[in-house]
């Protein structure tokens, strides 16, 4: 199954200037203004892309983010002008802010280990004495993080250090941090709808040739946002039971037990078609929970070449 999955990709568009190839999507530069955004199967976990695809991940990534893209642009503007094939959006050029603004509103995952640690300060913001994993926090917090280059891992940083070092001007990082609290709000409201939690996700930024700052990449997906059931929530808390997740968490729990961390020396355990089949399905679910709609599985034969049809169709029509 997994010989489906779309891995990589070599598109030539026409006036297409340039290529990046991240660790899930592939984004062209078209001319100086537009940018087509690939969204790929390949699966990232601790840092490290799996050799393997999942097929239709791409495409429940990329609906995911464009539909809630459409559910907040009355709140934050964003980079989205038309998404052409399953597995593409097709935006305007930005200049990417060099930070990650992360927003929890659960004591969890990194957060989770810091204060495990001991630690009661994250990203310059105190956390509360006497939390549990997984309790909320009285309101949330923001704990940005720099955008590490290829291969790197994301590190945490303060206002103050973002500010001092001159990585975003005082005036723009507090657009980011206003338009970061809107856009949870409005996804803890989606997501309280389809009876989740957003437990904390992240939102990048860019600015438009014009000087607009826009919501750009992905938005309340599973590979970006962790959510909660909502159902038996508390009582799992009150019993100290684990939260049951709606991420891509399974993934590393998986990887975790089979002595895989991304940490040096370890070796990447096989993933069986069984299992590629059985994450594939996991996504699946992932997507109608988060959006409430049955997904509909895009055609896998030739998936190059109508990706490629679709966008260049799009491209000689605009």
């Amino acid at each position: 199954m997994s010989s489906q999955a779309i891995i990589t990709t070599n598109f030539q568009f026409p006036n297409q200037s340039s290529v990046y190839h991240g660790k899930v999507r592939e984004v062209y530069t078209i001319g100086e203004d537009l940018l087509v955004m690939v969204a790929t199967d390949r699966l990232s976990a601790f840092d490290v892309v799996m050799p393997k695809g999942i097929p239709y991940k791409g495409q429940i990534l990329n609906q995911i983010a464009t539909k809630m893209m459409k559910a907040t642009e009355d709140l934050v503007p964003n980079w989205l002008i038309a998404t052409p094939d399953p597995n593409v959006a097709i935006g305007h050029l930005c200049e990417p802010f060099k930070v990650e603004m992360v927003i929890r509103g659960y004591l969890s995952g990194h957060a989770a280990r810091e204060y495990n640690a001991g630690k009661r300060v994250i990203c310059g913001v105190a956390m509360p004495e006497g939390l549990k994993e997984n309790d909320k926090f009285p309101k949330p917090i923001i704990t940005p993080a720099t955008k590490a280059e290829m291969g790197a891992h994301d590190e945490d940083i303060s206002r103050e250090d973002i500010l001092r070092r001159g990585i975003v001007s005082e005036e723009d990082y507090s657009i980011l941090e206003s338009y970061t609290r809107k856009l949870f709000q409005r996804g803890t409201e989606i997501a309280s709808s389809r009876g989740l939690i957003l437990v904390d996700t992240k939102y990048e930024f860019g600015k438009t040739k014009d000087g607009k700052i826009v919501l750009i990449d992905e938005i309340h997906t599973p590979d970006s946002s962790r959510y909660f059931y909502a159902d038996g929530y508390q009582e799992r808390q009150d019993s100290g039971e684990s939260q049951k997740q709606l991420s891509k968490e399974f993934v590393r729990q998986w990887l975790i037990s089979h002595g895989f961390q991304g940490l040096e020396g370890q070796n990447l355990p096989e993933m069986t078609d069984a299992y590629i089949s059985e994450i594939s399905n996991r996504y699946i679910e992932l997507y109608e929970n988060i959006t409430g709609e049955h997904f509909i599985k895009a055609d896998l034969n030739n998936i190059h070449e109508r990706i490629h049809n679709n966008v260049v169709k799009y491209l000689n029509q605009n």
